[in-house]
């Protein structure tokens, strides 16, 4: 793990992470793809398992963000809220408050139609706070649904 340089604004408590992590909305996955990056905001689930922590994100069955799944198998991904600018008399002085989540790991489609639907309630958990949702066979199969596991992570704050 590399070492943040404002140690004075890490955060390393894992509950305190995952409570930044599941207030977020949007979580930003980062792809290399030749020579460039690209960038998707998504919408996600999360959880932790033995430890471990997962995202889960859908979209398409096809286009650029599955194709990158499928070839790299990697992603970074950030996450962010309460941002806030801080204001100064001079413009060295203005800052900003905020708490950011970043990280990455590996990416990979879920085929398996139970731990689809598990990825899909994960998902509508983060949004709705409900689990008990139930998806028609004809929408699974128009989505792609695939998962991040962490590999790495870093969590900051500046108040």
């Amino acid at each position: 793990m590399r070492e943040m340089r404002r140690k004075d604004r890490e955060i390393q408590d894992p509950a305190r992470i995952n409570e930044i992590i599941r207030s977020c909305f949007c979580c930003r996955l980062g792809f290399q793809d030749g020579e460039d990056v690209y960038i998707v905001p998504l919408n996600f689930g999360f959880e932790e398992q033995e430890g471990r922590r997962v995202f889960y994100f859908h979209g398409a069955l096809e286009g650029r963000k599955i194709d990158l799944v499928r070839s790299k198998g990697r992603a970074g991904f950030e996450l962010d809220r309460g941002y806030e600018l801080k204001e100064g008399e001079l413009p060295c002085q203005y800052s900003a408050r905020f708490q950011s989540v970043v990280g990455w790991g590996r990416v990979s489609m879920i085929e398996e139609e139970k731990e689809k639907q598990h990825a899909l309630r994960m998902l509508m958990d983060h949004y709705t706070g409900r689990k008990n949702w139930e998806f028609p066979e004809n929408m699974m199969k128009q989505m792609g649904i695939f998962k991040l596991e962490v590999e790495e992570i870093s969590c900051k704050e500046h108040e």
